[in-house]
């Protein structure tokens, strides 16, 4: 992410790969992970030389979900990232897991939602909390961008959840895989820079 990064600032959009704590770190998972990206969009409202008002988030697979649920924070009452000072205007998930159940009940990662959030059962409130599909809609605009090649997170996530998420785009593209997508030379990142910047009035 770090070369989309230098991409947009390149263009005048000030941009930061934020790091946390991740699964098999200690403190990575469930609450962490969550507490760290939550703090680090935050404390943006202490930086004077950053517009709060327009911060849009993008991640890529993992880092797709916390995109979406970055800007669903508003949506959460009494949980972990609940009361956000900061709230993105606009979230882009690259090969996202955009919906925690399902990708639970398919085991998808080899249990990584289990790795994320601990043990889980039917009606988990974790499940409840973290997955951005459960907290739509998000009222803010959302692209997905994924590949209809992609092995490793399969297109429904995004496709499905588009569905039933009236704010999201999704932008499937056939013959591309995973990792296409976080390419800084391919047109799918070209296609997520530029929904950026607009959304982003730079």
């Amino acid at each position: 992410m770090t070369r989309l990064a230098h991409d947009l600032a390149r263009r005048g959009i000030a941009a930061w790969n934020i790091e946390f704590r991740r699964v098999g770190q200690e403190g990575g998972g469930w609450p962490g992970t969550f507490d760290d990206v939550a703090a680090a969009i935050d404390h943006l409202a202490a930086i004077e030389e950053i517009d709060e008002a327009r911060v849009a988030t993008c991640g890529h697979s993992a880092g797709g979900h916390l995109a979406l649920w970055l800007a669903a924070r508003h949506r959460l009452a009494d949980s972990v990232g609940a009361s956000p000072r900061v709230r993105p205007i606009a979230a882009v998930s690259q090969a996202g897991v955009c919906d925690l159940e399902r990708a639970w009940r398919d085991e998808l990662g080899d249990g990584a939602v289990v790795g994320l959030l601990g043990p889980l059962s039917e009606g988990s409130d974790r499940l409840a909390a973290a997955s951005p599909a459960a907290l739509a809609p998000l009222g803010v605009p959302q692209l997905l961008v994924h590949g209809a090649e992609d092995d490793l997170v399969p297109v429904t996530q995004s496709r499905d959840y588009a569905g039933l998420e009236p704010s999201a785009e999704l932008l499937e593209l056939p013959g591309v895989d995973h990792f296409d997508v976080v390419d800084v030379e391919h047109s799918a990142w070209a296609a997520a820079r530029d929904w950026l910047s607009t959304r982003l009035g730079a």
